[in-house]
């Protein structure tokens, strides 16, 4: 079965995200864990989250992605920016304790010309740092499209920061086919080529989750705009290929796609559904 879901507001709980994937036939879904620009998170609400559990495991939800606020940057030359990065993420990952056994995302952040080296080791610092080994989540370092001085645009630099985290066993990958696309990894043309390619690097064991977009940009654009599911540079049957691939098609798919509504991810939902080969 394909385990697919999309980004939810997490502003009534819980309980009613996975009310809301249910409502649109969705099995999993993508949140993020407080404003997307930082901020001060809500309280949880034990009951809510139990019931959520509840509701979860009764019908059969793959895990669940949480996604740091979009802003943070791990690897900023400001220390204070560094700084309130750390602090959010630490108190997010105690959080999603509250929830255990699933899964949160972060984009590794811009090195801002301090360049990719010092960048990197920046990531690396920040996550030995943060995580810890009583953690049940699995961490999880998005590929980014090159935008700017993102760090993550290439497989290379996701491995080196991998290969620098004490507890490596706490970190994997969440593939954006957007980001990828736009990053000239050829996904299109080339599918078996690019997850050759990050096997040899990374491994396709450290992937645990693919945000399944399409892109308004050309294909190594390094611009990173989503498009909704067979109205980018991507199309539907590229799309198609990935959610089917033997060695993807067990993953959870998360649509971060531009839908002001339900529906809208519902009628996304139905396509890839009826796209995908049990």
């Amino acid at each position: 079965m394909l385990k697919i879901g999309c980004h939810l507001s997490a502003s009534r709980g819980f309980l009613q995200m996975g009310k809301d994937a249910l409502s649109i036939n969705a099995n999993t879904f993508q949140f993020f864990t407080r404003n997307p620009r930082g901020g001060k998170a809500k309280d949880i609400d034990e009951k809510d989250v139990s019931d959520f559990i509840n509701l979860a495991s009764e019908n059969n939800f793959a895990k669940i992605l949480a996604h740091a606020p979009y802003t943070l940057n791990p690897c900023s030359a400001d220390a204070k920016v560094r700084e309130f990065a750390l602090l959010v993420m630490k108190d997010d990952l105690e959080r999603m304790e509250f929830v255990p056994g699933n899964l949160y995302n972060f984009h590794p952040g811009s090195h801002v010309s301090q360049g990719v080296d010092v960048g990197i080791q920046l990531i690396i610092d920040f996550l030995n740092v943060i995580v810890k080994p009583e953690h049940s989540t699995t961490i999880l370092l998005e590929t980014m499209a090159g935008k700017g001085s993102e760090v993550g645009s290439k497989f290379e630099e996701i491995r080196r920061i991998i290969d620098g985290v004490k507890l490596t066993e706490k970190i994997g990958v969440c593939l954006d086919t957007c980001h990828i696309n736009d990053a000239g990894y050829d996904v299109v043309n080339n599918l078996d080529g690019v997850l050759s390619e990050f096997d040899a690097i990374i491994g396709l064991d450290r992937l645990h989750a693919i945000h399944i977009n399409d892109s308004k940009n050309p294909f190594n654009s390094h611009k990173d705009r989503h498009a909704k599911i067979g109205e980018g540079s991507i199309g539907l049957e590229a799309i198609a290929r990935v959610i089917n691939h033997p060695k993807l098609k067990h993953l959870p798919f998360y649509l971060e796609t531009p839908n002001d509504t339900l529906s809208g991810y519902a009628e996304e939902i139905a396509v890839l559904r009826n796209a995908y080969i049990d």
